[in-house]
């Protein structure tokens, strides 16, 4: 029986009147409803504390007072038959301890928690007065008769509780330890080695419970800190999940998250208990090219927030996000031929815990042989764009088009593409930047990568206007960006001139999209001759096939002031447009806008 360190004669007590409560025939034991005892307390401010704990992770807890004088925490009241199977399921989730029981409301005495609640009046009635007697003397006889029964334990004294500490084994010290590192008191090793570290971490956790600050635990105390460190972990249910499928072990808090599908490349575990946490195992053969793939595609996903740690090196890489309602943690290695790994998703309520899960997760990681096969899909799983394995794209804000300016990966695109509040700026939906420069009367704007970048090619810019009447091309990306590469469209530069008589630009008879804007404007040698304007002048839409354009020899002294040299072209052998056609998507990239 779960007493929890309460030993001796009142213990036994609270178990005899317990027994005889449910073997006693007749109007003395009621059939109606029943309850499930977790724990056993002595004080009644151990019992609330403990009850409100349990009530974080069960329903219908309750505290009450036992015929004996000590306090039970039972869950109820149930039909008897509901009992036993939610014993059954609490029992294999872990969420109740291996020795808790069912019993009637007969050895209750009142109710103590919640504060004002009465569920015995909804459970069996209590014992006629003349049968408790009774029972009372019963439980006495057997109580005296007991000759093995242990005493109560009692406090020790300082130079006692030395010599009780001095008998722990090296597995009893290190539990000591991981209890006081749980709870933020100790922050060292685990080496069993009860140093200046560990002495100050038992102060603290004295102090923090109204005990003598000695440094050294009693036997009640050592008890106690472990008692709570087992009450701790039964709330988070961690428990070893073995996944031959995925190829991969690990510990999870099987009290918060739960076991869903298979959706390649992920082996989903969704939230139970309103707990808000999800977690993901990776598994999916493959090689470098594979990790990195991954890499880029989480970045796309609503659980991975834009802000927090980006990290790619070697076979493995870290994803961290945190935003106002969402916490996430991905790591992925490549080992054995396969990408392994995990996504952990919680609230920010929940960040407390977490800080406590997620060292157990990382420490008991381990790849197995084998990998999740991409066949691995939910059946009758449709497909939407807006979904990767079933999870949802995140989606930008706006998504415009711009150009390598320099071997560095400096970019430049149309104000508009940085226009407002953008939370995070990226290029290519996965290169983090920010703007270096903004000219509002000219509508461009520099971005700088926060990582160099290695474009494969970059704007060589025209030194003079163009030709009027000669053939241009506009690369870009079309339909919000969602071709994987920028598109071209061939045309002619038909002014040299804005609508409006403006200098700074021109106009061409070619056909663009909203998110072309920011694209490059080349001459038939591949030389920069412009940048794409949005396709409202002064709140009026241009009409079907006329694109305005700034000037190339505008563009300079902008680059200048964000500490860009532009490379002037002295281009002039003609190229075909399949060549253009690449040399514009190897320079041109997507600029997007999130929040």
């Amino acid at each position: 029986m779960p007493l929890h360190g309460l030993r001796g004669l009142p213990g036994l007590a609270l178990i005899i009147v317990m027994v005889l409560a449910l073997i006693l025939p007749g109007p003395l034991r009621a059939q109606e409803s029943v309850f499930i005892q977790v724990e056993s307390h002595a004080t009644l401010g151990e019992t609330e504390r403990r009850a409100r704990a349990y009530a974080q992770i069960v329903n219908d807890v309750n505290g009450f007072r036992a015929q004996t004088g000590l306090y039970a925490i039972s869950l109820g009241p149930y039909a008897p038959e509901d009992a036993q199977a939610l014993l059954r399921e609490l029992l294999s989730r872990g969420l109740v301890p291996r020795d808790s029981f069912v019993v009637s409301g007969v050895p209750y005495v009142s109710q103590v928690f919640p504060v004002g609640a009465d569920a015995l009046a909804q459970s069996a009635q209590p014992l006629a007065e003349e049968s408790a007697e009774a029972v009372a003397e019963e439980v006495v006889a057997v109580i005296e008769a007991e000759e093995t029964a242990e005493p109560v334990v009692p406090e020790e004294t300082l130079q006692q509780a030395r010599q009780s500490e001095a008998q722990l084994d090296r597995a009893g010290r290190d539990a000591l330890q991981i209890a006081l590192q749980w709870f933020g008191f100790y922050n060292s090793g685990i080496d069993g080695a009860f140093g200046p570290g560990t002495r100050a971490g038992m102060r603290a956790w004295q102090e923090a419970r109204g005990f003598e600050a000695t440094g050294v635990l009693t036997s009640r105390q050592r008890a106690q800190l472990l008692g709570e460190y087992r009450t701790e972990l039964a709330a988070l249910g961690m428990e070893t999940v073995r996944d031959e499928r995925a190829g991969i072990q690990i510990d999870l808090p099987l009290a918060m998250v739960g076991f869903t599908d298979y959706n390649f490349p992920f082996a989903q575990f969704d939230a139970v208990n309103d707990s808000g946490v999800q977690v993901l195992l990776i598994s999916q053969p493959g090689d470098r090219n594979t990790l990195f793939g991954l890499y880029e595609i989480m970045q796309t996903l609503e659980i991975v927030p834009l802000e927090g740690e980006r990290e790619r090196r070697g076979d493995r890489f870290l994803l961290t996000g945190q935003s106002e309602t969402l916490r996430s943690h991905t790591e992925a290695r490549l080992t054995g031929g396969a990408v392994k790994g995990f996504t952990l998703v919680w609230p920010p309520e929940r960040d407390a815990q977490i800080a406590r899960v997620l060292p157990m997760m990382q420490q008991s990681f381990s790849a197995l042989p084998g990998a999740l096969d991409p066949a691995a899909v939910p059946e009758g799983l449709g497909e939407d764009v807006d979904l990767v394995s079933g999870l949802e794209v995140r989606q930008p804000e706006r998504v415009r088009s711009g150009f390598f300016v320099d071997a560095g990966g400096s970019v430049l695109t149309t104000t508009e593409a940085v226009a407002g509040q953008c939370a995070r700026i990226l290029i290519n939906t996965a290169y983090p930047a920010s703007v270096a420069y903004r000219d509002e009367a000219l509508g461009l704007a520099v971005l700088r990568p926060e990582q160099r970048l290695a474009p494969l090619a970059f704007a060589e810019i025209a030194r003079e206007p163009g030709r009027l009447r000669s053939a241009i091309a506009v690369a870009g990306f079309p339909f919000d960006g969602a071709l994987s590469s920028a598109s071209m469209a061939f045309g002619t530069l038909a002014d040299l001139q804005g609508i409006n008589g403006e200098a700074s630009m021109q106009r061409l008879d070619v056909g663009t999209q909203p998110s072309e804007a920011g694209g490059p404007v080349f001459d038939e040698t591949g030389t920069v001759l412009g940048m794409v304007l949005p396709g409202i002048i002064a709140n009026r839409a241009l009409p079907d096939g006329v694109t305005m354009a700034l000037r190339a020899d505008q563009m300079g002294q902008a680059l200048a002031a964000a500490g860009v040299r532009p490379v002037l072209s002295t281009r002039s052998a003609t190229m075909n447009r399949e060549r253009l056609a690449r040399l514009g998507a190897d320079m041109t990239v997507t600029v997007s806008c999130w929040n």
